[in-house]
């Protein structure tokens, strides 16, 4: 019986998504498969985008069997509670804490966790009537969750034994996980390492391709090719000649100026969280580590120059910007018309881009990973598997898409052009449906409501990662309130008097944590044995 299986992969460049990548397909694949990872030593890594979602270790460092722990301390790895964003409700520059609002500084945090429920309803229901009919002012994330005094206190989502008590994702340096990675692959899985720069690559009469030629004269063979050549997509764009589909009227932003910074934590702590602060022509991340933080300002090129956004970057961190190393990145919004073409794969950059807030980059890659290992094919490159595989990658991001307009969109700031410009973007119909059932007073895309079911199946939280809790972190913390209570609840008055002792435990809970945990500079500084 003839054997179809795919026994050479040729992955094209190497940074986060290639080593990734190659990794991955080195544990699924194991011996059958020689894994070939080209990558041309003279071309930059993007790197910037150094903050991820929680699924990261369950379906990519778990698979791999690599402890937390351990490629925490290789790639000065922190903690990720939340996103906190800073000043999107409020006029004025970009500041770094936010300004004053309601008589508290304007921040609200989009935080990992589900939300607690009572009697089969999301507290968020009982929340918004409450808040609607006058009986609360405290803001959705402090009344609903744990983390969020936690967070305001620079606090571990580990106790100093090491026990978890709540779902986190982490702060990395991407370098620094490349390399690992890297070292990783060829190590452990024998993933072959060339040096080199590709320059041709030779079609068969089906369109496939059969190799890659490259400057210094080799050619690698393979029968299955997954391009991670980033933003430059030299095989899925130029090679199979797949149409880059531009997104930019959905999401303004297309460049970025990114620098780090050195930070006193002794004095200072280390956030466990992303702060996205709003600046006039777009947002600045904070992603902060040991000793320093990773921080860059995403802005749309239509109202700001590469000059201006440095000078206002560095205006925010009172940094100069004579003297401060910066790096300036231009990238592309959309997706390829379709992720994988006959026996090309794209993941990363070549793939498909958002933008850096909500950290979608890395949570695009462990995804796609997830789902090629679950569309593998053969040599015979089933059309079912292929067109199954792209699909999903379409669904995942262009709902990621929406949830990311509705950030802009919503935000009340109407202070500078491009804040008044992303209020003119018309939201998809999907978003929109979405909003309209928040508006209603229902829950949104709440497919699970244990938070351990949810985080162990793969397929739910890949189908289903922006859940209800998300929408309402988001919307919540924008002031969109709901039209009215869930009309349900009404008849429910029993329903709403019991909420009350689950609003109370949550108010007891983070009082127990605000004294037993330790600080998360405090837990880092003993993982990392500094």
């Amino acid at each position: 019986m003839e054997d179809h299986r795919i026994s050479n992969v040729v992955v094209l460049g190497g940074g986060t998504a290639g080593w990734m990548t190659a990794s991955y397909l080195g544990k699924a694949l194991g011996r059958y498969a020689t894994i070939t990872v080209l990558e041309a030593p003279s071309i930059p890594k993007i790197g910037v985008g150094e903050a991820t979602v929680p699924n990261l270790h369950k379906t990519f460092f778990d698979f791999l069997g690599i402890p937390e722990e351990e490629w925490m301390r290789e790639c000065n790895a922190s903690f990720k509670m939340a996103v906190k964003f800073v000043n999107w409700r409020t006029p004025g520059e970009g500041e770094a804490v936010g300004r004053q609002l309601r008589g508290r500084p304007d921040h609200y945090y989009h935080l990992f966790g589900l939300l607690p429920t009572h009697q089969n309803l999301p507290l968020s229901h009982y929340w918004a009537a409450k808040s609607l009919g006058g009986q609360t002012t405290e803001q959705f994330d402090y009344a609903c969750y744990r983390e969020s005094p936690i967070i305001d206190a620079r606090l571990s989502p580990r106790f100093a034994d090491g026990t978890k008590w709540t779902n986190y994702a982490w702060h990395f340096d991407a370098h620094l996980v490349a390399d690992f990675l890297k070292r990783f692959a060829i190590q452990k899985q024998g993933v072959v390492h060339v040096q080199d720069e590709m320059t041709d690559a030779t079609i068969d009469q089906r369109g496939h391709i059969t190799s890659l030629k490259t400057k210094e004269g080799r050619t690698i063979e393979g029968d299955l090719f997954v391009d991670c050549s980033g933003f430059r997509g030299l095989l899925i764009n130029k090679v199979m000649r797949e149409p880059f589909l531009d997104m930019s009227d959905h999401l303004l932003n297309d460049s970025a100026v990114a620098t780090a910074v050195p930070h006193d934590d002794e004095a200072h702590g280390v956030e466990p969280a992303t702060s996205a602060i709003a600046m006039k022509s777009g947002w600045t991340w904070k992603i902060p580590m040991l000793d320093r933080f990773g921080t860059g300002y995403v802005y749309s090129s239509r109202f700001a120059d590469a000059d201006e956004a440095a000078k206002d970057l560095c205006a925010l961190w009172n940094l100069d910007p004579e003297e401060q190393p910066l790096n300036h990145v231009k990238f592309r919004v959309g997706r390829n018309r379709r992720t994988w073409v006959r026996n090309c794969v794209s993941i990363g950059l070549s793939s498909c881009f958002l933008e850096p807030l909500e950290s979608t980059g890395i949570y695009f890659i462990t995804a796609a990973l997830y789902q090629l290992g679950k569309h593998f094919p053969d040599k015979r490159f089933d059309p079912v598997l292929i067109e199954s595989f792209n699909r999903e990658i379409e669904t995942m991001f262009d709902d990621s898409r929406d949830f990311l307009q509705a950030h802009f969109t919503l935000a009340p700031r109407t202070d500078t052009p491009f804040w008044r410009a992303c209020k003119d973007l018309v939201l998809p119909d999907d978003i929109q449906h979405k909003i309209a059932q928040y508006r209603a007073g229902l829950a949104i895309n709440m497919p699970v409501t244990d938070e351990a079911t949810y985080y162990e199946n793969f397929e739910a939280e890949f189908r289903n990662f922006w859940t209800n809790s998300s929408y309402y972190c988001i919307f919540a913390g924008l002031d969109v309130l709901p039209d009215h209570p869930l009309p349900a609840l009404a008849f429910r008055p029993d329903a709403m008097e019991g909420a009350e002792p689950v609003f109370a435990q949550i108010k007891q809970k983070q009082a127990e944590l605000l004294k037993t945990l330790p600080s998360t500079y405090e837990y880092l500084r003993e993982l990392h044995g500094r």
